[in-house]
């Protein structure tokens, strides 16, 4: 099941529309779908990688790459959404250094990272902190239960827009893609352009800004 074709497929149409045809509300609808998709497969190369190391400085090569190109294609000043997933990652570390003893320790580092990404205005903020976290401790369907939680949290006291609902969207095709197909693959794309398409459309999008 190409999950993560969905994932690019969605980003791009949700960007497309964010640039180019802001009061197409349905594009952004269609975007929701992206993000969790991209905190599953985060979570799922941490645990999955030989070298943590290795995989930590790529995320991060990814969002310096990506920060020109997002700040030009959507004339903003934010931090774009790879550096949300790598603090995130590197919060995954730490907890797990920590272990359980250390729970309160690790709650505090939750937190703080969390204030960390609103205040350095990263995309999606705590709430995409959280929703990595969400995918890391969280298994069968309670995921879905757990990001719609978190989601209806952020809608009503977060200033998030309501469309932001639609993407538990993805988190249940995940979920209920792993419940009833466990030994099958979730992704199929070569790993060059997984890695290289969040910044290589930006920067697409940024140049057709810049030139018309």
């Amino acid at each position: 099941m190409p999950v993560q074709w969905l994932a690019m497929l969605t980003m791009l149409t949700d960007h497309l529309g964010y640039a180019f045809f802001p009061d197409e509300r349905y594009l952004r609808v269609i975007g929701r779908i992206a993000f969790p998709i991209y905190c599953y497969f985060l979570v799922l190369g941490y645990q999955r990688t030989r070298n943590v190391r290795k995989y930590t400085i790529r995320l991060l090569i990814i969002a310096a790459l990506s920060q020109l190109p997002f700040m030009y294609a959507f004339d903003i000043t934010n931090l774009n959404v790879v550096c949300t997933l790598f603090i995130s990652l590197l919060l995954m570390i730490a907890i797990d250094k920590l272990s359980l003893k250390y729970f309160p320790v690790s709650l505090l580092l939750i937190l703080a990272v969390g204030w960390l990404a609103d205040q350095l205005h990263m995309d999606y903020g705590m709430y995409g902190v959280l929703l990595v976290l969400v995918f890391r401790y969280t298994t069968g369907y309670w995921v879905i239960f757990a990001h719609l939680a978190l989601t209806v949290v952020f809608v009503l006291f977060g200033g998030f827009s309501d469309i932001q609902i639609f993407s538990v969207l993805a988190t249940a095709l995940i979920a209920i893609h792993l419940q009833l197909y466990p030994k099958t693959k979730l992704y199929s794309p070569p790993r060059w352009i997984w890695r290289s398409f969040y910044p290589a459309h930006l920067a697409i999008i940024a140049i057709i800004r810049l030139v018309f």
